[in-house]
């Protein structure tokens, strides 16, 4: 791992584990911001309609996987759940074109803007393959070796062939030279 990987994956987690453990603590004052949020999604996806407790598993996601970021543990998909985590908080907790207030709205907008900053880290992070080739190169250059293999196997086989049949016209003319 380079030293800024080793650096800036505990920056980045730091904020969503401060955050998940506030959520696990105080579930409360986020919980009313989340309620019309939890009330849209907790049907159609099912789950529970109870603002509070989906605050605190909201909070308990952010403190695993952002430990798991921070340590470089799975850090590609640790940073895929923080990202995932962000977006229904930062949509529930920093709506700023609802507030009314010109001062808290311009609070609530750097909040906002803040959070989108951090989600674009995290989409950094989930694509960060650590100079490591990544799925879809491993999977392209495995199909290239596949195709390189079958066309030698190919090549070897029509080889095969006309070496077969030159030693059969070999055979069959010392055959013949033999009977005459």
């Amino acid at each position: 791992m380079t030293v800024v990987r080793r650096i800036a994956r505990p920056m980045l987690a730091a904020m969503f584990i401060q955050g998940g453990l506030d959520a696990l603590r105080h579930p409360a004052a986020k919980a009313e911001k989340a309620a019309p949020v939890v009330n849209a999604i907790a049907q159609p996806l099912g789950l529970p309609n109870d603002p509070e407790l989906m605050v605190r598993a909201n909070g308990a996601a952010q403190v695993a996987a952002g430990s798991l970021l921070a340590l470089g543990r799975v850090p590609r998909l640790a940073a895929l759940v923080l990202a995932g985590s962000l977006v229904p908080t930062t949509y529930a907790g920093h709506a700023f074109w609802a507030v009314e207030d010109p001062a808290a709205r311009a609070q609530q907008r750097t909040h906002f803007v803040k959070n989108v900053g951090l989600l674009g880290g995290l989409l950094l992070a989930v694509v960060d393959t650590a100079g490591k080739p990544g799925l879809s190169w491993r999977a392209r250059r495995a199909a290239k070796d596949a195709a390189r293999a079958t066309a030698l196997g190919r090549r070897e086989a029509r080889h095969a062939a006309r070496s077969a049949r030159r030693e059969a016209r070999l055979a069959a003319s010392r055959a013949h030279g033999a009977l005459t």
